[in-house]
């Protein structure tokens, strides 16, 4: 299986590059893992923030391929532990998922046409954040899925 998370533009804060580096270096260790961004809608105070929507939603299916499973980070996705997220992607390694894309929008969330083409959606939490943190946030828990699945001593429970 491969992995790959998309995003909708640039991470702006060294500091979060810095953590966001950290770990994708971590995870080749165990997964095929890409990083995709894409870039911000131009002209954005120009446009309401469905038409933002609709113009990232465009950007972003131009990066799908049928046969991708796609899960968004979303606020009202389905919350896991970090156990249960490492038996999630478990269960998709097992059930033969070729291509798990998780994808985070930008600052107004999703057009509606991606969350019909989504196979599902994950939240982090119940608090809010920023598109910009939860890449890092992200990208940490998929780490520690992974050292969960490999037994390894990273998460403490």
């Amino acid at each position: 299986m491969k992995i790959t998370l998309l995003v909708v533009g640039k991470t702006e804060d060294k500091y979060l590059i810095e953590g966001i580096e950290k770990y994708l270096k971590r995870l080749k260790h165990y997964i095929g893992f890409n990083l995709l961004v894409i870039p911000d809608v131009k002209n954005t105070k120009n446009l309401t923030t469905d038409q933002q929507k609709s113009k990232e939603a465009d950007l972003i299916l131009k990066q799908l391929n049928n046969t991708d499973t796609i899960v968004l980070l979303d606020e009202k996705g389905k919350k896991y532990t970090s156990v249960l997220f490492s038996d999630y992607l478990n269960k998709q390694m097992i059930g033969s998922v070729q291509h798990l894309m998780f994808i985070i929008g930008g600052p107004y969330g999703f057009d509606e046409r991606i969350y019909e083409r989504a196979n599902g959606s994950l939240s982090l939490s119940d608090m809010t954040f920023s598109h910009q943190m939860v890449r890092l946030f992200f990208v940490e828990q998929l780490y520690r899925a992974f050292s969960i699945l490999k037994g390894e001593p990273y998460h403490h429970e």
